[in-house]
């Protein structure tokens, strides 16, 4: 009866797979908060990077034994999908940073807030593919809205300053201020305290800033699943492959933040990359139309993105290198 059960398909995909991948992602948060950081501390540069590499690490592995049980297709699917969230994932770096900065979150308390922002994510994506997958299962056109999207999204970016609206100006932000009781400091790690109210003198509920920071960070993280979720359907509409792909690419970004926050600078080009992938993406749909395919071949599909990205992180490291300020100074003289 229990191999029955396990062995059943649930969204086109044994149920023993996806026990498997909850139970993986459990353990991991569980040794995250419980092992690693049962006591508050701040994360460096190195301690990021080893993370990083783990969960890295992981998320590869898990398409590796993707790969084996469900074949290459799904394997490089998953791996197109994975390259393509962690990228994206990196580019949410650069506004939570922001956000830290705006509430000036102390560097022992950041940990916290991506943690709890981290299982935010993992819900808020479940219910955004799957109504995604609903609708590409009753709507097949829909894929080439997602695709249309896509590349209007990616030629925004190309053509955007890179700008970012100050975060004071965030409606959200301002109505949460004037419906809510705030404290002007932080409280340690507490996201709630109770507090005399000026007015009344009673204790009442008041949030902290750093809750304003985690409400911020889901927020921005929703906005940039606008992106992410249409991006991952133009790759694949298996609900497995996309919804892994996206929770192994985003679990280890609460490591990776620590590291790249301290090297922003050095990703200046990151951002047209991003672009050239979100409409490589998206118009490799209708080109597959146009060419008589069922669908790009995923090993194409593979190449093209890790090619685009790498190119991308290799030209902002040597754009950015040390000594090139310097370098172009000397030549203005």
């Amino acid at each position: 009866m229990e191999s029955a059960f396990l062995l059943a398909e649930w969204l086109g995909t044994p149920a023993w797979m996806w026990l498997g991948f909850l139970g993986l992602v459990v353990a991991l948060l569980a040794f995250d908060l419980g092992v690693l950081h049962r006591e508050n501390h701040e994360i460096g540069v190195s301690e990021s990077l080893r993370l990083s590499a783990l969960y890295i690490a992981l998320g590869l592995g898990f398409g590796g034994l993707v790969w084996w049980h469900l074949g290459a297709e799904s394997g490089m699917n998953y791996l197109t999908g994975f390259v393509v969230e962690k990228t994206l994932a990196m580019d949410n770096v650069f506004v939570i940073a922001m956000i830290f900065s705006f509430f000036a979150v102390p560097r022992i308390y950041q940990h916290r807030v991506l943690f709890w922002g981290i299982l935010g994510v993992i819900v808020l994506r479940a219910i955004m593919i799957g109504f995604g997958a609903a609708l590409v299962t009753s709507f097949s056109w829909v894929l080439y809205l997602f695709a249309a999207f896509l590349v209007a999204t990616g030629v925004k970016m190309l053509l955007s300053d890179g700008a970012e609206k100050p975060l004071d100006q965030n409606p959200l932000l301002r109505l949460m201020k004037r419906r809510l009781n705030v404290t002007e400091t932080h409280h340690g790690e507490r996201f709630f305290v109770r507090l005399p109210h000026p007015v009344t003198g009673r204790p009442a509920l008041f949030v902290t800033p750093l809750f304003l920071a985690l409400v911020m960070v889901e927020v921005a993280d929703v906005i940039f699943a606008v992106d992410s979720v249409p991006a991952i359907f133009a790759i694949t509409t298996d609900p497995f492959i996309v919804y892994t792909s996206n929770i192994f690419a985003i679990l280890g970004l609460r490591a990776l933040y620590f590291a790249l926050a301290a090297m922003i600078h050095r990703f200046e080009y990151l951002k047209v990359a991003l672009a050239a992938v979100l409409i490589f993406i998206g118009s490799k749909i209708f080109l597959a139309d146009m060419l008589g395919l069922a669908k790009i071949p995923p090993a194409i599909s593979l190449g093209v993105t890790f090619g685009i990205l790498v190119a991308g992180v290799a030209y902002s490291l040597w754009k950015t290198r040390p000594g090139r300020a310097r370098l172009a100074e000397e030549a203005g003289r």
